[in-house]
């Protein structure tokens, strides 16, 4: 078996959540993963096929996902048995601030002599602080680390013309080693400037076969895992865009906080045919749906309309998702093209100026005859997502977005019609570091209880989501927008089981888990008034825990109703088989490093 040169690893938010009594709300109800966030981000596939492309053996271990299927899972006598020239751990979206810190300081521990990297959005905004902390040696800067990452880790291997042996570092080479954060002997941080940021996407490639030549190399299909129930519906990802063309004013990734924290002066695209050739080539293996990250129309519609006839033909699900209005002829090409295609539109509030001040300047009737030409050319199914905790909303605001879908559902019960589901979820745990929320709040409305990146490392243990909260606005507190995302939660189940888009059964299951958390909630805000004595504190939380477990999945929707039916075989074994096969012998015939 091949030793990698670099293993990335991927913690869960909070490293000791099975030890923790922690009512984390609704967090992750809207996405694939549970509330401990095992999702791994793209990136960590994106950096490993580019780096195998270029002779260095990497590996994907997904500790929070091995976390949750297994209780007795030894996180240390894991990574123990571990052995790497390097690891890179992600702190990308900050709800991993704690775990993936800690996972560090176990590594540095069991590992002394292997560095350790970090890289991701939140590396990115922290990294002067993220670069003091012992166990940190290396981050790589930006929203596109493949290049400089590889060259990192060729300098670490020492094994190019052009590179140092291993041994004293060359300090020489590391100040020229672009986007690296790093340490001298005396320990002094140095940012090198933040100077790689590609263009174009075309030098990557999106490609899950390298996961499936992983899982044989190193025997090991449970750490590859992107959530804990892939294997139950494997929806993947393709990629169109680092960057952005809106502003969305709490957003980590809209086109300011690109500019000001990754030097992006523009988003690069991925060229349309390359897209097309990811989702085909993940087809080729999976029956799963496929989710187009970034509206495809964003670089214009020449764009828009070259990928829909590369793609062309293709029959198996696929998510688009669109940030503004679009015309009938757009969903006619789209269905023309993709003829099992959903949409997902973030309309964030039903209040116009609510959603402008949000970023999104798009009208309710612009969207709304969007949705009907969505609908009439054949659309499988039409997300619609609305959030709680938004620039200028008030608490009756966010009643009136609920009273607002219900009048949609309605109207479409009325002409028989069942695609379109809303959901709604709070702004949660953090306003992102780098939008304009972040970096002038009280411009927007926003009061942050937390700057710094150890600040929202200890908010995380907190005991119940409304103490991780880093904001409150001018027009709702922490309490209010608590209180305001279990109502609409409750509200909105009631109207999708009253309007059928929901079974009775689950819309009923849903509502006894909301006013469940809201009883605990009620709970552990008394038992955090207990400031006299610690100890009994602690206890009364821990005797929580079981309760509290059981509250944390799915709780103003099931998770299930985000998943579109997939039939018959989820993955094709056969396909999937032979590609392993192939790989393989390739792996067998390739040349070792020497140590290995």
């Amino acid at each position: 078996m091949a030793i990698p040169d670099l293993i990335l690893l991927h913690a869960p938010s909070v490293y000791d959540f099975r030890n923790k009594s922690i009512l984390y709300g609704p967090v992750s109800d809207l996405v694939p993963s549970t509330p401990v966030f095992e999702m791994y981000p793209i990136g960590f596939t994106t950096m490993a096929e580019y780096l195998e492309r270029s002779g260095l053996h990497t590996r994907i271990v997904n500790l929070a996902v091995r976390m949750l299927e297994d209780k007795s899972f030894n996180v240390e006598e894991a990574l123990r048995k571990l052995d790497a020239l390097a690891y890179g751990i992600d702190l990308h979206w900050l709800p991993h601030a704690h775990g993936s810190i800690e996972v560090a300081n176990i590594v540095k521990r069991l590992h002394p002599a292997s560095p350790v990297i970090f890289g991701g959005f939140s590396s990115t905004y922290f990294h002067r602080e993220l670069i003091q902390y012992p166990a940190v040696d290396f981050i790589v800067r930006g929203d596109s680390t493949e290049g400089p990452l590889l060259m990192l880790m060729q300098y670490l291997r020492g094994g190019g013309a052009t590179h140092p042996a291993p041994g004293a570092p060359d300090y020489q080479v590391m100040e020229k080693l672009p986007n690296l954060v790093w340490k001298d002997a005396d320990g002094s941080c140095h940012a090198n400037p933040l100077t790689y940021c590609p263009e174009t996407l075309d030098d990557l490639l999106l490609d899950y076969s390298h996961v499936l030549r992983s899982v044989v190399r190193y025997r090991d299909l449970a750490s590859y895992k992107p959530f804990r129930n892939w294997l139950q519906y494997p929806i993947t990802a393709a990629l169109t865009v680092r960057g952005c063309r809106y502003n969305c004013v709490t957003c980590g990734g809209s086109a300011c906080t690109f500019r000001s924290v990754h030097n992006r002066a523009r988003p690069a695209f991925r060229s349309p045919e390359k897209l097309a050739q990811d989702i085909r080539r993940i087809g080729e293996f999976s029956h799963g749906p496929v989710f187009v990250l970034g509206d495809i129309r964003q670089p214009g519609p020449d764009y828009a309309e070259s990928f829909l006839n590369a793609i062309a033909g293709y029959k198996k699900p696929v998510f688009i998702e669109l940030f503004d209005a679009a015309p009938r002829e757009f969903f006619r090409r789209v269905a023309q093209a993709l003829p099992n295609f959903t949409v997902e539109i973030s309309m964030e509030s039903h209040d116009e100026g609510v959603r402008r001040a949000f970023g999104r300047p798009y009208s309710n009737a612009d969207i709304e005859a969007s949705i009907n030409y969505a609908l009439e050319e054949g659309c499988q199914r039409l997300d619609l997502f609305f959030m709680v905790g938004l620039k200028k909303q008030t608490y009756q605001s966010v009643m009136e977005t609920v009273d607002y879908s219900q009048a949609m559902l309605k109207r479409y019960k009325a002409a028989g019609e069942h695609r379109v589901i809303p959901f709604i979820s709070p702004l949660a745990p953090f306003v992102d570091p780098g939008s304009q929320a972040f970096e002038q709040p009280e411009k927007h409305g926003y009061r942050l209880f937390f700057r710094t990146l150890e600040e929202h490392r200890q908010a995380l243990l907190a005991p119940s989501w409304k103490y991780v909260l880093n904001y409150e606005t001018d027009w709702m507190n922490r309490d209010q927008i608590v209180a305001a995302t279990y109502e609409a939660g409750r509200r909105m189940n009631l109207i999708k089981g009253e309007a059928g888009v929901i079974a009775a059964e689950v819309a009923e299951a849903t509502d006894l888990r909301i006013a469940q958390a809201t009883r605990l909630m009620g709970e552990i805000d008394r038992i955090v008034l207990i400031t006299h004595d610690s100890g009994e504190r602690h206890l009364r939380l821990h005797e929580l825990k079981q309760r509290v477990d059981n509250a944390n999945l799915s709780t103003v929707c099931d998770k299930s109703e985000l998943e579109i039916p997939v039939g018959g075989m989820r993955i094709n074994m056969l396909q999937a088989g032979s590609r392993i096969v192939s790989d393989w012998w390739e792996d067998l015939l390739a040349p070792r490093r020497p140590d290995s």
